[in-house]
């Protein structure tokens, strides 16, 4: 009979019982029942899964856990130019633009981030010369119009060198694109070890499926595998929603998934609405390419409105809190006043309002979003630290942890299941043992190749990693095969095994 890593022999009951042979003269043994075998490829799938993926996601894991931070250490690292000492009246948006626009003269107008704290400073950002997707923040001491110093800044989430730095090194380890295969194949493969750690944690002998032993580690006098299995276990269990909903956050950002996810949620309408009066041309109101006021200064000459103007009319429109006024130019044809905060139950409602005039021309609610659209909306901003605070900063830490200590426990079950005869105390552990599958009636076969196969479409590097274990498991299980018919086949001969 054999027994699952660290399980004892009555917690594989079940399993065992279903698939001991019959010990009568003319009777095979009978086929497990389709949960059983079910059940021993979930385990199998996640031990190798759990061997040979695990180190990627430990990367992500400690690189996320500084990642974590990095909105509180950023506020922190940059306080002398995002902080000011509050008093007196704020001076007009456009003298703060204008300080900003003579200390970056190379730079084009973008947009402007108003202070909305009595103590914080204002961002007007540039687009860069040489455009690598990043902007140049120039922060603005809206009481004194005094340039206190410029960053480069990127995303709607206007991060800092600092925090860029460190989401770099999370997505893709500073290597560019052929780095964020790393990423992807652990955001890929997380869900898929932690769903099926969860289906075999719950599913073990009946008496362990009782509350406290599903969410707390046993205690007493447990020892070895079992004790390891059993902190592996209510780990897992407390961390696995978090980890899911990582994975599914880290998966919208990868390259291969994340064009499948883009198309999916395009095909269910499930897309982040956009403002269509800013879209395209608008003749007349200029072209933000030829400097870094060109744009607002055509429409001042031509009784255009300026931003302070602007950003009033927005705000009569409901717009409130921290925002970005962007500048219309060659992609926006209309002001566009967006709510910038990512907390959770702030809106983020947008408006176009019309450089001619100042009305506002069109409303965009968060409201309206699709449930989807907001979901990602606040998935994302999670996984960013930012949606909760320094509390969601913590629980992303807590999940960092969380998996790195999983995998420090994976990797110790592996090495108790070592042999542990002379001569043989250093060899890694057994695996579990192959033919779940074959274990499988073929409708049930066919079900879990389609399932493999959709996934793996739809999650491209997990597909191929997939069909790469797959092809290295078959060429090991042939070379098994053969070796044992060569010692069989010696055996019979008389011959020494081994020789």
């Amino acid at each position: 009979m054999s027994i699952e890593p660290g399980v004892r022999p009555d917690d594989a009951a079940p399993e065992a019982e279903a698939g001991r042979p019959d010990t009568g003269p003319d009777r095979t043994p009978p086929r497990p029942s389709t949960g059983a075998a079910l059940r021993a490829l979930v385990l199998r799938l996640h031990f190798y899964a759990g061997i040979l993926i695990a180190p990627f996601i430990a990367v992500a894991a400690a690189t996320g856990l500084v990642y974590a931070f990095s909105p509180t250490l950023e506020q922190v690292a940059y306080r002398d130019v995002l902080q000011v000492a509050a008093g007196g009246e704020r001076l007009p948006l456009q003298e703060q633009i204008d300080a900003a626009a003579e200390a970056y003269p190379e730079g084009t107008l973008d947009a402007v981030r108003p202070a909305d704290e009595p103590d914080q400073s204002t961002g007007v950002l540039f687009t860069k010369p040489d455009d690598d997707g990043k902007r140049m923040s120039v922060f603005v001491d809206p009481y004194t119009a005094e340039v206190l110093g410029r960053y480069d800044s990127y995303g709607s989430s206007g991060s800092l060198p600092m925090r860029t730095w460190l989401a770099e090194l999370h997505k893709d380890l500073h290597l560019g694109d052929p780095g964020r295969i790393y990423s992807e194949l652990a955001a890929s493969w997380m869900w898929v070890i932690a769903a099926g750690g969860l289906v075999l944690w719950l599913t073990r002998g009946r008496r362990n499926r009782r509350p406290r032993k599903v969410l707390l580690p046993e205690g007493g006098g447990t020892r070895g595998r079992r004790r390891t299995l059993s902190w592996h276990g209510a780990v897992g269990t407390w961390a696995v929603l978090g980890l899911l909903a990582l994975s599914a956050t880290g998966l919208s950002w990868s390259n291969l998934a994340g064009a499948n996810i883009g198309s999916m949620r395009e095909a269910f309408g499930w897309q982040t609405p956009s403002l269509e009066a800013s879209s395209g041309g608008h003749e007349g109101h200029g072209d933000s390419g030829g400097g870094h006021g060109d744009g607002h200064a055509e429409h001042a000459a031509h009784g255009g409105v300026g931003p302070d103007e602007v950003l009033a009319s927005a705000q009569a429109a409901g717009i409130d809190g921290p925002v970005e006024v962007a500048f219309p130019g060659a992609e926006r044809a209309t002001y566009t006043v967006a709510e910038t905060s990512r907390r959770w139950s702030a809106d983020q409602d947008q408006v176009a309002v019309d450089p001619a005039d100042g009305r506002v021309v069109e409303e965009l609610r968060f409201e309206d979003y699709p449930l989807m659209a907001k979901v990602t909306k606040w998935g994302i901003a999670a996984h960013m630290g930012l949606l909760f605070g320094l509390a969601n900063q913590i629980a992303l830490a807590a999940l960092a942890l969380a998996a790195l200590t999983l995998i420090v426990l994976g990797y110790r079950m592996w090495w108790q299941r070592r042999p542990t005869k002379a001569g043989r105390s250093t060899a890694f552990g057994r695996p579990v043992p192959r033919g779940a599958l074959t274990r499988l009636d073929w409708t049930a076969r066919i079900v879990v190749a389609l399932v493999a196969v959709a996934v793996g479409v739809f999650l491209p590097l997990f597909g191929i990693s997939l069909l790469a274990f797959l092809a290295v498991d078959t060429v090991l299980g042939l070379r098994h095969r053969t070796k044992a018919k060569r010692e069989q086949q010696r055996k019979e001969e008389g011959l020494p095994l081994g020789a």
